[in-house]
């Protein structure tokens, strides 16, 4: 087995390895790599539902996700799914899954199974790197603030995005769920300190006027699209990828009309934040 670093600021490439056959020590050694590089992806793996389940529990317990269409007989599997008259993707602009959650969850391991020929990239984007390249002002001036995240907007009854992705989310009366978080995560594992604020999730920092909020939430946000804190992931059939939701961001490019895309994601259980 070889673990080579993706990129300097996020991801690392998980060589001659099958998931579904990893002893103690080399478990160990992923997980190690996970929590240092905040993604891993692993090329040509073959896995059955049942096996992409099993391999997800050895991280913790799985996190049923409410909103995405289940694959069939498979509860635990969430289908990420475009079909080639679909113009809309799913997680098409840059976020950090279930940060509106008290507890969020710690990681995702997505398998892909149909890609198309071009595009369908993911980028993701390391949230300790972006953090430690701050200034020492933008530190200080974050370091004790906190922002809440909810996700209405995107899976309730009155979200557009909702309405326009169609039958692929579910349950849109279950939305409407908030938490607040560190703006500064110190992560729970590594100790590593990172941002934890998202595009996709988070409202507002909590006790600041609107238009500060906004203004430092898009300052932050412009400092970490920077490219030299992403990983573009190509993916290939057979391709699995996982990554931790504490300390990274990601896009899926939607950039493949006319063509099916579709992974099939479990997400793992996390811990509150402090």
């Amino acid at each position: 087995m070889r673990i080579t670093r993706a990129s300097e600021a996020v991801g690392a490439t998980v060589e001659d390895v099958d998931v579904n056959d990893l002893s103690d020590q080399e478990f160990a050694d992923i997980r190690a790599a996970f929590f240092d590089h905040g993604a891993l992806f692993f090329r040509d793996q073959t896995l059955t539902p049942e096996q992409h389940v099993r391999f997800a529990k050895r991280w913790g317990s799985i996190d049923i996700n409410r909103f995405f269409q289940g694959r069939p007989g498979y509860p635990e599997i969430a289908e990420v799914l475009k079909e080639p008259d679909q113009k809309l993707n799913i997680g098409g602009g840059w976020h950090t899954d279930h940060s509106y959650d008290q507890a969020p969850a710690m990681g995702s391991i997505l398998y892909a199974l149909d890609i198309p020929p071009t595009g369908g990239d993911t980028l993701f984007a390391g949230m300790a790197a972006a953090y430690e390249a701050l200034d020492d002002d933008m530190k200080n001036r974050i370091k004790d603030l906190k922002a809440r995240h909810g996700n209405a907007h995107i899976f309730g009854e009155e979200s557009k995005y909702r309405k326009a992705v169609g039958d692929r989310y579910t349950n849109a009366d279950r939305a409407g769920q908030t938490a607040v978080h560190p703006v500064v995560l110190t992560h729970p594992e590594s100790g590593a300190k990172g941002l934890y604020v998202n595009p996709g999730f988070t409202l507002e920092i909590v006790g600041m006027e609107p238009d500060e909020s906004k203004a430092l939430l898009q300052q932050l946000y412009d400092h970490i699209g920077q490219d030299r804190f992403h990983h573009r992931h190509k993916w290939r059939e057979g391709d699995l990828a996982m990554w931790d939701n504490r300390a990274t961001w990601h896009y899926a490019l939607n950039d493949y009309q006319g063509h099916r895309r579709y992974l099939n994601r479990i997400t793992i259980e996390g811990v509150a934040l402090a």
